[in-house]
């Protein structure tokens, strides 16, 4: 199996050479989980909750599979079977539904497509939706680390997120308890004063306020 996980990361590897893929941008998430919290309340939310989570990417430069996708942003809302993250069950499958920045053509929207489920895996492999909306994805940094961010979806999906203070220590004992579900360079856990969804395709919709359960950073592939 490891020797298979090899390969198929070289044959990818290889595939990005070929196509001079150089990318890199803003990435926002959240779950419905907190990602910054004390064993005893993330133990408490295993398997009840945390199967559904949004992620958002901006485009600052770069190419996918030879399409040039800067400026742009895409959105990934995910309904899995279990908790995600969880390191003891399996949370697949899952459905995904995909926002297109309106902006992008049908040809970046395949490239888009492509980028997100590379960088996603399994939790945007199935996509039961898809639209296109007005994308707008603005995080605002204090040096180089993520101070807050708003990600706006149309009218179907929204993040506004903070980043963590002395005010967010419930039990003194907080730790990450979770990874981004997408790899980035840098990343930061934060407080979600809101993640919601109010789109279709997933059988469910919510409105979650106050939660610690983003990840705001940078990635660069």
């Amino acid at each position: 199996m490891r020797k298979l996980f090899l390969i198929l990361a070289g044959l990818t590897l290889m595939s990005a050479v070929a196509y001079g893929q150089k990318i890199d941008g803003e990435y926002v998430e959240t779950r419905s989980a907190d990602v910054y919290t004390g064993p005893c309340f993330s133990n408490s939310e295993f398997g009840l909750l945390g199967d559904q989570a949004i992620l958002a990417w901006r485009i600052n430069k770069g190419s996918w599979n030879g399409v040039k996708l800067d400026g742009l942003g895409v959105v990934g809302v995910a309904k899995a079977s279990g908790t995600i993250g969880d390191q003891f069950s399996n949370p697949y499958p899952a459905k995904a539904v995909l926002i297109f920045d309106e902006r992008a053509t049908s040809e970046q929207r395949v490239a888009l497509r492509a980028f997100v489920q590379s960088m996603a895996g399994d939790l945007l492999k199935d996509i039961v939706a898809e639209q296109s909306a007005p994308v707008a994805i603005n995080v605002d940094y204090h040096g180089e680390h993520p101070n807050g961010a708003v990600v706006k979806a149309g009218d179907v999906a929204a993040i506004t997120a903070r980043m963590l203070s002395d005010k967010d220590h419930f039990c003194g004992n907080e730790e990450i308890q979770y990874r981004p579900m997408a790899p980035t360079d840098h990343a930061m856990a934060g407080v979600a004063m809101l993640d919601e969804f109010k789109g279709t395709g997933l059988g469910v919709t919510w409105a979650l306020y106050g939660k610690r359960s983003a990840f705001i950073g940078h990635f660069a592939r």
